[in-house]
Parts: structure tokens; sequence; C-alpha cells
């Protein structure tokens, strides 16, 4: 499969690169048999994730404060899953660059990986290799398949590292979601006021039947807020 793979990239590629590149050879020196080959100086693999909200720019940016520290060799060696020691050469760095006030990502060891906000509304990651070698692989076109699977493969794990550390984040929509009333088959519930004391003590008293396989009724749950707020739980309304 592998194999087949290469064959159709050469397939590809030399007819647009003989067409456009001119050849070495003079005829005399064709005829006589000599040949040359398309070889890979460099090469650049891209991921474009379109963004379904406007404010995709706060997004980048946010990830680009939580992940200054791209450029470590223990965080790099999990992206090009390379092992890493101290005789390793190279220069292991993190950039921001800024043009005009457009700021980009740039994570570099003797490759690069470089990611921006594109467009306004694209996040686009590139991982640039520019020396085959780095990775066991010669510079013939028939290598091209390979760099193409380190090269996505770069991209998506430094997706994945930067999606780690941005889960624990939360939707500006979820609070809206939760201080908001609601329409459940049309019966209303009010919304949760996140800084009144009776909201604190009801989503206390709510982890406490977390693991309750059978549920709880009404009358337990006004027990425990009753009880979280020092008052009388046989006193206590069901209402505010």
């Amino acid at each position: 499969m592998r194999d087949t793979k290469r064959h159709a990239v050469r397939l590809a590629i030399s007819p647009v690169a003989r067409r456009w590149i001119p050849h070495p050879f003079a005829p005399a020196h064709r005829a006589a048999g000599y040949r040359y080959q398309l070889s890979i100086l460099q090469a650049e693999f891209a991921l474009t994730q379109v963004l379904d909200r406007p404010p995709g720019r706060c997004f980048f940016e946010e990830v680009i404060r939580e992940n200054l520290e791209l450029g470590r060799p223990d965080q790099m060696q999990l992206i090009f899953t390379r092992r890493i020691t101290r005789r390793t050469p190279g220069r292991f760095r993190t950039r921001v660059l800024t043009e005009g006030v457009m700021p980009s990502l740039h994570v570099e060891y003797k490759s690069k990986v470089k990611q921006y906000h594109k467009e306004g509304q694209a996040l686009r990651t590139e991982t640039t290799i520019n020396d085959t070698y780095d990775f066991a692989k010669g510079r013939a076109l028939r290598n091209l398949p390979a760099l193409r699977e380190i090269g996505f493969a770069a991209n998506r794990r430094l997706l994945h590292v930067e999606s780690l550390s941005l889960d624990c984040l939360i939707e500006e929509d979820a609070p809206h979601t939760v201080t908001s009333p609601v329409l459940v088959e049309h019966q209303r519930a009010a919304g949760l006021r996140c800084g009144d004391r009776r909201v604190h003590a009801l989503m206390h008293a709510l982890c406490l039947f977390a693991l309750a396989p059978t549920g709880f009724r009404h009358r337990e749950l006004r027990q425990h807020v009753a009880q979280l707020q020092a008052r009388d739980p046989d006193t206590y309304p069901a209402a505010p």
C-alpha cells in the first residue's frame, strides 16, 4: 500500500514539475542517457479549522497565553514523537510574532510549527520540515508520503496538547445558561443567582446526591439546604 502511495505521488507531481521546471540537460545530453530526479528541499503541511463563532481572535490569544512553554524539549518530543536528551542538537524555543495586530505562535526544533488566526475566522496550523534527514528520510520524491504523515501527525499532536490546557476553561455561554430562566415542557424554572448564599447551599447539597442510584426527593434536598444555611429544616420554606 505504501509503495502504491509513493507511485501515485510521483505520477501526480512529476508531470507538473517537468512542465514548469526548465530541463537542466540539452537534447544531446538526454540522448546520451543523462537524467535528473526531483528532490524535496522543504515541505509544509497545514491544517485549517474554521471557527463557528466570531470571537476567534480572543480564543487564539488564550491559546498563546496557555502554551508559551510548547518549545521546551519535553513538549517537543511529544509533538514529534522523538526521544530528546541533553545531547540532542537543535534550538528549542517558542516565539510569538506580531505582524501588525495579528499574533502568530512559532514552535521550533529543527523543523517549525506555526499557528495563526487566518482571515479572522480560522485557526491555521502549519508544520514545516526544513531537512528531511532530521526524520531519517531522504530527499527523494518517493519519501513525500512518509513526510506527509509526520507533518500532519505533528499538527494533530500540537492541537491535542493545546486542547488539554483549554479544557478547564468555561465557555461564555455557560454562565449565561445557568443564570437565565428556562422553559422545559411548559414548566418555567428560574435562573440561579450565583452570588446568592441560597444558591451556593443548593449547589453544595446537590453534590451529596451525585452517587444516589435511586435519586432524591425535594424534602431531602430542602433539609440539607437548610442545614447548610444554619436554618431549621422544619420551618425552611420551599420557595425563596
